[in-house]
């Protein structure tokens, strides 16, 4: 997986829900503004995708202080 910046659509999108991949990775399946979006999602996922490893998550970008400074 490659680290790429995040865009200004991902910034205004805070709440990620994630799904566990083999190797310590993680996938981004949803972004949301609302933690309580996040949260719905993550409870309809997981009714129609029971074996799945899901989370909810708030993502931040330690590298915004740098760009601001």
């Amino acid at each position: 997986m490659i680290p790429t910046s995040p865009t200004y659509r991902d910034r205004l999108h805070p709440w990620c829900v994630i799904r566990h991949l083999p190797n310590l990775q993680s996938s981004i399946v949803a972004r949301f503004r609302c933690r309580n979006d996040a949260i719905a999602h993550l409870q309809l996922l997981q009714q129609l995708i029971p074996a799945a490893s899901l989370a909810v998550i708030f993502e931040t970008n330690v590298n915004d202080r740098d760009e601001e400074s």
